[in-house]
């Protein structure tokens, strides 16, 4: 009994040795193969079609999250540069709207420059602060006051034409009316004929009247009417408007005349006040 337990135990060791032995030469052998016959290739490709799936779904976990990592990072760089790239085009346009501004105000102020041509020695520019403007008044507030030398009564220009008169004055600003304010007077002069006669505002911005023509005058639409110079306020010679129509008042023997302003009095910023010279002053003193 104790010698078959002997054998056993002595036996293991050699059965060990040989499998392993076995094994090696297994190994060897499939390696000669695959390297001259490239047979176990195509075992390796048929267990590669099975193994696929499984490869698959061990690396899909991993793969969707770094997908899905990628998009969220993607996505908040996309809005980050979206908004950046707003906010430039919000900035762009605020600047372009500037230019825009500043464009119109240079023209404006090249034009005044080229109207003062005709003005006597001493002018002053003022810029518009406040409008008051509704059916009962047309009024416009400027910087400029009496530090400046600007009295009541003084002509207000601007690039195109007779704008107004100074109505008051305080020390750094003054009203000025519109010439198409219900209460403004302006002597005139028709262009084309020498006519001289008064142009009334209407009330309605940008308007006036020739109220006291006899149905006889010779007036046509389209003639241009520029101050007379008469009365010492207004320089002579400035455009004051164009006329518009005419209507007959065949009762009354009148003819209305209706004119438009040539003075932008619903868009000029920039004004120029005027003082007479010396002779226009004399001129007024005498009359």
């Amino acid at each position: 009994m104790v010698a078959f337990r002997s054998h056993e135990a002595t036996g293991r060791p050699s059965g060990l040795l040989l499998r392993s032995a076995l094994y090696t030469l297994l190994a060897l052998g499939l390696i000669v193969l695959d390297k001259r016959y490239d047979q176990l290739g195509k075992i390796r490709r048929a267990l590669s079609i099975v193994v696929y799936p499984v490869e698959l779904a061990v690396s899909s976990p991993f793969e969707g999250y770094t997908w899905l990592r990628a998009s969220v990072t993607t996505r908040d760089t996309l809005r980050a540069e979206n908004a950046e790239l707003q906010a430039k085009l919000r900035n762009a346009r605020l600047r372009l709207q500037r230019y825009a501004a500043l464009q119109a105000e240079n023209q404006q102020l090249r034009a005044l420059r080229a109207s003062t041509a005709g003005v006597g020695p001493k002018f002053l520019v003022g810029d518009i602060m406040d409008v008051d403007i509704d059916a009962f008044r047309e009024r416009v507030l400027v910087d400029k006051g009496a530090r400046d030398g600007v009295y009541v009564g003084q002509a207000v220009l601007d690039a195109h034409g007779v704008f107004g008169q100074v109505q008051s004055v305080a020390e750094r600003t003054c009203d000025v009316i519109l010439i198409s304010d219900a209460t403004s007077a302006v002597p005139v002069m028709i262009n084309r004929t020498g006519l001289r006669t008064i142009a009334v505002g209407s009330g309605d911005l940008g308007r006036l009247e020739l109220p006291y023509l006899p149905t006889t005058t010779n007036v046509v639409k389209g003639d241009l009417l520029v101050t007379s110079g008469l009365g010492g306020v207004y320089p002579e010679g400035y455009p004051v408007g164009t006329v518009l129509d005419i209507k007959i008042d065949r009762v009354r023997s009148l003819a209305k005349v209706d004119v438009r302003s040539a003075a932008r009095l619903d868009r000029s910023r920039v004004l120029l006040f005027v003082w007479p010279t010396p002779a226009a002053a004399r001129a007024a003193a005498r009359r």
